[in-house]
């Protein structure tokens, strides 16, 4: 099952990804590699793609790292390449999040971009990679298409990408939910993937 959980900063995002695969995981055992697992028998892995650039990167990086703790994740930072990722054993995974993992992939050390379909291809690749590795995936991304206008052109194609890249999760999700104000809408939902 894949659930994709969107919504502006300060949304609640996070925290809803968290707590909804926390529930999901008490609530159905995850069954893979011919056993049934139950809760706390495999870790939750929460897969981080924030780069620690500066100060306001590594605050937020910790307060994740604090609202998270005692809840059963095991990090892994990977900042790209997510398809040559080896997956140990899980009871689910939560990605966070695709906004920084397609910057990551988009754009160059020395501020040039990529191809924009390369980079989706293998985004989605990543994905697709992680989806069959776990029981339960969940993904967090960031909605920004409904900010102002009038950014430069290259953020306006990261922008487009990071679009793209929304558009094409929503597709293999089972559930896609938007938090507005900590409050989740159900946007897709089929009906295996039902609360």
């Amino acid at each position: 099952m894949i659930h994709m959980v969107t919504g502006g900063s300060g949304s609640g995002k996070s925290a809803y990804a968290e707590d909804w695969l926390l529930k999901r995981q008490k609530e159905n055992p995850c069954t893979q590699y011919g056993k049934e697992y139950k809760e706390n028998k495999l870790p939750l892995l929460y897969i981080a793609t924030m780069i620690p650039y500066g100060e306001e990167a590594k605050k937020k990086i910790e307060r994740h790292h604090q609202l998270r703790a005692g809840k059963g994740f095991s990090t892994i930072e990977r900042y790209t390449d997510l398809k040559g990722l080896e997956i140990p054993a899980n009871s689910g995974i939560l990605l966070e999040c695709v906004s920084n993992l397609a910057a990551n992939e988009f754009y160059c050390e020395d501020g040039t971009m990529k191809e924009r379909k390369e980079t989706l291809d293998r985004i989605i690749e990543g994905i697709q990679h992680l989806s069959r590795e776990t029981c339960c995936f969940t993904i967090v991304t960031n909605e920004v298409h409904s900010d102002i206008n009038g950014y430069s052109p290259e953020t306006e194609k990261y922008r487009e990408l990071l679009g793209m890249v929304n558009q094409r999760i929503a597709e293999l999700a089972d559930r896609v939910t938007e938090v507005v104000y900590g409050i989740p809408v159900c946007i897709k939902s089929d009906e295996q993937s039902m609360e």
